[in-house]
């Protein structure tokens, strides 16, 4: 008998699992890799839209406002600025949004 200390045994996947796990991953990679530029774009537009549209109703609606109801405040300039906060948090929402599932996509592809 040996005093040596004993090793627990190592965890690594046998070939056959690491084989089959990389030609998934490559299978995945294939599917979404002519979606990647074209997602990349889709999202850029969706963004950019996300952010213009409340911009532009709170302009047009300052606008009626002020056409409606003059007065010392500009309701354009105000409802210009709450427009376009509102546009920035819906983006910063939607992008960290979809950066999570991309996450939870790679973590997934991981194990």
């Amino acid at each position: 008998m040996s005093d040596a200390p004993k090793r627990p045994p190592s965890r690594k996947p046998d070939l056959a699992g690491q084989v089959g796990a990389k030609a998934a991953r490559k299978l995945r990679a294939r599917r979404h890799s002519a979606a990647g530029v074209w997602f990349g774009l889709g999202m850029m537009g969706l963004i950019g839209w996300s952010v213009a549209i409340p911009t532009f109703l709170g302009a047009a609606l300052g606008l009626w406002l002020d056409q409606a109801y003059p007065g010392g405040r500009s309701w354009t300039l105000a409802l210009l600025v709450a427009g376009l906060a509102i546009g920035c948090f819906n983006a910063w929402r939607w992008v960290a949004r979809e950066e999570q599932a991309m996450r939870a996509e790679r973590e997934e592809e991981d194990e």
